[in-house]
């Protein structure tokens, strides 16, 4: 018993420490690298919104409903869903590049260009998307993200030195990024194999013996709608940003939405570990037991958001006037602040979404999302026309994703009588932001780097220790037990 807990937090563990430092090589890339060409950095984020939009189509639900369904099954036909899934999306993945040629032949615009760099990649994505779900049914989450979060984070950088010191044109650099994602596949492929024999059976009947076909299509079909829903609704700036503002314009708020991002790590590994957990307390009828992850998970990740973002708010101007491209950094601040806030409300709300996608009521994650769709991309278009530009588009990824998560918490204190909030939660919103306004309006000092290091410093000790001393969150008083009594031996 004592090793099946282990195990799992050693995989959150590394999980964050291989994400930390893929987004290490991300921030440092965004602060010294991507600022020099801002075009290549849109070109880069627009392929990445393509490819984004084309995955889920590939996967049709194939991944979700690995989760889905496997703890109904016996070994033998989770091998054959597994199989399912892979044959799923080699089919979908045929379909797709059909379509992109009768889009090239008959509608192609100027940008017709990097669909053959967003179509291999986006193949690579769908299918390192089933095997990282079968991984996440082994309880291994921590090499994959190793490969997701660290290749691609060295090849786009590589690619912008090429295309920086005139070693390659730009096209020939975008090789050097799609490169670093079929990387990732190969890798994720060799590793997943290596823990896991699926026998390669593909006669799939007697799988549709154990679970209903029409069930599955019918939960694969909202689950595509819900991953494209998402794309359209938090990623679709990516392809907005180009085709009304510019590419420039694209590859600024990309620096902004990738310093961002970093608050969302220990979200992420969370989501992905307990997704197994919550399909079968769901499952089970154990409401009980997943009232108490809900609200434990949501108090953690909570603290962990908004220790991040109180040195971001507090810290970023000073940080960017440590770096050498200020004036082409100081327009990400406001992106940074806005969207970090969006990613921390999310971290806040626990993992309401996977409540909801591995129980009877998934369907309403379509309707929300064609909702949010509809409502986002009519915030940036409003947004951008009225002049706001990114800092509107920002503003648009903000109220879109509070609305969402606010729907979301709603729907499931309905359905089920839950809310991750307790007055713990509500202590912990208050003493951040006390300490954040308290320190933000202290005097700043002659120097960026001091200002920077006392105040984010300063932030730091007193919401450590308040929450250590209040013991608002239980994990933090068990991590810093642990490394008081290291030190004290």
């Amino acid at each position: 018993m004592d090793k099946q807990k282990v195990a799992p937090m050693k995989q959150v563990v590394w999980f964050a420490i291989f994400n930390y430092m893929g987004t290490a090589i991300g921030i440092v890339s965004s602060l010294l690298i991507y600022p020099k060409d801002l075009e290549f950095q849109g070109i880069a984020r627009y392929i990445d919104g393509i490819s984004g939009l084309l995955y889920p189509i590939m996967v049709l639900g194939a991944s979700q409903s690995l989760i889905k369904f496997y703890p109904a099954l016996s070994e033998r036909m989770q091998r054959q869903l597994f199989n399912y899934s892979l044959v799923s999306v080699g089919v979908m993945g045929l379909l797709v590049l059909a379509g992109l040629g009768i889009y090239i032949n008959f509608a192609g615009n100027e940008y017709t260009q990097y669909l053959y760099y967003a179509y291999p990649i986006a193949v690579s994505l769908a299918f390192v998307e089933v095997f990282k779900k079968q991984l996440q049914d082994l309880q291994k989450i921590a090499v994959p993200t190793l490969f997701e979060k660290i290749l691609p984070k060295l090849a786009l950088p590589v690619a912008f030195l090429l295309v920086i010191y005139n070693i390659a044109d730009r096209n020939s650099a975008l090789w050097v990024m799609l490169v670093g994602y079929l990387l990732i596949l190969l890798f994720t492929t060799f590793y997943l194999f290596s823990h896991y024999k699926p026998g390669f059976n593909y006669r799939f009947k007697t799988l549709f013996g154990e679970i209903s076909r029409k069930e599955y299509f019918r939960y694969s079909m909202y689950s595509l709608a819900g991953s494209l829903g998402s794309v359209l609704a938090f990623r679709i700036d990516n392809i907005i940003i180009p085709n009304m503002i510019s590419l420039s314009a694209n590859g600024t708020f990309g620096i902004g939405a990738i310093l961002a991002s970093t608050l969302q790590i220990p979200a992420i590994g969370m989501f992905a570990l307990y997704s197994p957990v919550i399909s079968n307390h769901l499952r089970n009828g154990n409401l009980k037991e997943l009232e108490v992850k809900y609200k434990e998970i949501a108090r953690l990740l909570f603290f962990i958001g908004a220790i991040l973002y109180s040195c971001i708010f507090l810290g970023v101007e000073d940080l960017f006037h440590l770096m050498p491209d200020y004036n082409k950094l100081k327009d990400t601040i406001p992106i940074i602040e806005i969207l970090g806030f969006s990613v921390l409300i999310n971290m806040a709300t626990g993992f309401n979404g996977e409540i909801i996608t591995y129980s009877k009521y998934f369907r309403f994650n379509l309707i929300a999302v064609l909702i949010l769709i509809i409502l986002n991309v009519s915030l940036n278009v409003w947004f951008i026309k009225a002049g706001f530009g990114i800092i509107g588009v920002a503003y648009a990824s903000f109220i879109a994703m509070t609305l969402f998560n606010i729907s979301k918490l709603l729907f499931i204190y309905k359905k089920f009588g839950l809310l991750p909030f307790d007055k713990s939660f509500a202590k912990l919103g208050v003493l951040f932001f006390g300490s954040g306004i308290i320190i933000h309006f202290l005097p700043d000092t002659d120097s960026h780097l001091i200002n920077l290091v006392y105040k984010t410093g300063l932030s730091l000790t007193i919401n450590c220790i308040a929450v250590y001393k209040l013991k608002l969150v239980y994990q933090v008083n068990i991590w810093i037990k642990m490394a008081l009594s290291k030190l004290n031996s």
